[in-house]
């Protein structure tokens, strides 16, 4: 992915921290393998933020709900949510409704609804963050104007406590710290390489943090 001007240089610093095959923001620029589990639609043959030209946006919060059910792996959720995240990017009030509906799931407090709503809101700061990007500004500023104060960390963090020794959690816990602060990454990093034996997505996946 080309970044030219579309992060501060700061960012690109710590974007440095993952994989150097995997330069661009971690949560948006690379696919996560999920295998033969289900998603939302994609096309994965155009640009990496390109979904299915015919997908029916006011579907997608329906969609992305049935989706990320109690049993769905993290790493589905993960590839799930960066699909959604990229569909919302095109419509302001479908990114609002969105970010809306995961974060009210949240307050149920089930580890994998605070997981949700916080790697939504962090998934979305990420495309904010590339309003430079010239293929990409209109809609990083359909992002920033519906983002707020969303705090995602505070809901990622709340949901690594509810399950400290998940290496997906802490291999998600990763990606968004790669952005922020370089300690927290390495330490979320080496907690998901020592679990990656017992996971076989996170397996397919962990060359991210590399």
């Amino acid at each position: 992915m080309r970044l030219r001007h579309a992060i501060p240089l700061g960012a690109l610093v710590l974007f440095a921290t993952v994989s150097p095959a995997l330069a661009g923001p971690p949560l948006l620029c690379h696919p996560f393998d999920i295998g033969s589990a289900r998603s939302l639609p994609w096309d994965g043959t155009n640009a990496w933020w390109q979904g299915k030209a015919d997908y029916e946006l006011q579907n997608l919060v329906a969609d992305t709900e049935a989706l990320l059910t109690p049993s769905t792996p993290v790493i589905v959720r993960m590839e799930t949510l960066r699909r959604a995240a990229l569909y919302a990017s095109l419509d302001s009030k479908v990114a609002a409704n969105l970010l809306t509906s995961l974060t009210s799931r949240a307050n149920a407090s089930s580890m994998t609804a605070l997981f949700d709503a916080g790697y939504l809101a962090e998934t979305y700061k990420q495309i904010a963050m590339l309003r430079g990007e010239r293929e990409f500004a209109k809609r990083a500023d359909t992002i920033a104007g519906v983002l707020g104060k969303a705090d995602g960390l505070a809901m990622l963090n709340k949901a690594i406590t509810m399950r400290p020794d998940d290496a997906s959690l802490q291999f998600a816990a990763a990606l968004v710290a790669a952005t922020a602060d370089r300690s927290a990454y390495r330490a979320h990093a080496d907690k998901a390489r020592k679990g990656v034996a017992q996971d076989a997505l996170l397996a397919k996946n962990i060359d991210k943090i590399s």
